[in-house]
């Protein structure tokens, strides 16, 4: 097994101490074999981490890789007519082609700003080769295609009947699940308001039988809201819970528009929360109560959402909005604190991933996804005499991130892409858009 040892680094561990040491991390193969001091000890290629600090590799709990390709398509407009004037048909009108550019661009964002890890909803179609880019990049995700099986305005290009939907997401898990140990299935019915009660219902039963996430949205918009309670006769997380869709495993993106009984509910139930702050800064959607929601012991975690209602899939801007906007919120400068935030973008997201017992954290036996960082540039100075985490939060930027490794597999190095081609993929990028925009007529 390759070996790679990393030399002198400051590791922020976030362990179940929060420890920060001074030392040494040897990998062997996929896993992080020992920390110590001054390891001396073989290893195929040596790493001098001297005045840089070492990172579990962040997870990103809702991405839209399908949507990348999109981004500056869809700006300025509310949720609803953003999903309905413009995702819809934009996500619609993919070919296998697009879908795998798009891809691609995403995860070459994401290495780049230091997630290793995320959960992603796919589209509709194509979703093979959404799974393709993930495996040839060597990034890690939970992934699933987008069911919709519901709704007068969803269009044709995007509308499924529900066996085929359950056909095709089957199929998917069965060729894409755990493949390279890095690659794991979710089912993603896309909210309340465009899937069948009969396929929601059949989504839990599924992933109970297969032992897999369910990822979905809810509670993003009041619009959103009031058309469930009209349409199903109460509230979103109600709803969701008379289903038997809350719990460990369910991870639901946003929940901004709670009511008492329903932050109860996701507390009780362990469902997971994934936390987009600039998407629901964009799109008007509302600030989520998620300092009350981690008082009450839910787990919440962070998530860019997607490049066109961001635009940007940048960890470090999301960590450090999702402490800025609840200190206005509350008009409290202690709230949120970068330790909270941290834990959010590490150890928070591998729990909603399931895998908190190998991701999240630098620990002896954990997979070996890390990140190291050079925090000795004009905007982190002064280095000496600060608190690294509130660095990290509230001033690091994704420039500062040079080397990423995921599953043991160095995949950026000095800031280049070692799995991907960037200069030939930008290519691909502006002739894919241009060639989508034109054929769509949008």
């Amino acid at each position: 097994m390759k070996r790679i040892l990393i030399k002198n680094g400051t590791l922020v561990t976030m362990n179940k101490k929060r420890e920060i040491l001074k030392a040494d991390i040897l990998i062997e193969g996929n896993k992080i074999k020992e920390i110590k001091q001054d390891l001396q000890v073989f290893a195929d290629e040596i790493i001098d981490a001297e005045g840089k600090v070492i990172l579990p590799g962040f997870i990103q709990t809702h991405i839209h890789l399908t949507q990348t390709l999109f981004r500056g398509q869809a700006d300025d407009l509310e949720l609803l007519d953003w999903l309905k004037k413009k995702i819809w048909p934009l996500e619609g009108g993919h070919t296998e082609e697009s879908n795998y550019i798009s891809a691609k661009l995403g995860i070459a964002e994401l290495i780049k700003c230091g997630t290793t890890s995320i959960i992603d909803m796919e589209t509709v179609h194509h979703t093979d080769s959404a799974f393709e880019a993930i495996y040839e990049t060597g990034f890690r995700a939970v992934a699933g295609k987008c069911m919709m099986d519901y709704g007068d305005e969803v269009p044709s290009s995007l509308m499924e009947n529900k066996e085929d939907s359950i056909k095709e997401s089957l199929r998917l898990l069965k060729k894409w699940h755990k493949k390279a140990g890095r690659i794991y299935y979710a089912f993603n019915p896309r909210f309340a308001v465009s899937c069948t009660e009969e396929l929601l219902l059949r989504v839990r039963d599924l992933a109970k039988e297969y032992d897999v996430l369910i990822h979905t949205h809810a509670s993003e918009n009041r619009g959103e809201i009031e058309f469930v309670e009209k349409d199903r006769g109460m509230r979103n997380i109600i709803y969701l819970h008379k289903l038997g869709l809350t719990g460990e495993r369910l991870v639901l993106a946003h929940c901004i528009w709670l009511d008492e009984e329903e932050m109860k509910i996701l507390a009780d139930t362990g469902t997971k929360i994934a936390h987009c702050p600039s998407s629901n800064l964009k799109l008007a959607s509302g600030i989520a109560k998620i300092p009350e929601l981690l008082d009450m012991g839910a787990n919440v975690s962070i998530g860019a959402d997607g490049a066109p209602c961001n635009n940007n899939l940048d960890i470090f801007i999301e960590m450090r909005m999702a402490a800025l906007i609840q200190k206005a919120r509350l008009l409290s400068p202690t709230v949120m604190p970068a330790i909270k935030v941290l834990e959010m973008a590490t150890i928070n997201g591998a729990k909603a991933m399931g895998m908190e017992d190998k991701l999240g954290s630098i620990e002896e036996g954990k997979l070996a996804d890390l990140i190291i960082l050079n925090l000795n540039k004009v905007h982190n100075l002064p280095t000496e005499k600060v608190d690294i985490v509130s660095q990290i939060v509230y001033s690091a930027k994704a420039e500062d991130v040079e080397t990423t490794i995921i599953d043991g597999n160095i995949v950026m190095r000095d800031r280049k892409l070692l799995t991907i081609n960037e200069k030939a993929l930008m290519e691909d990028v502006n002739a894919a858009i241009k060639k989508h925009v034109k054929r769509l007529g949008i």
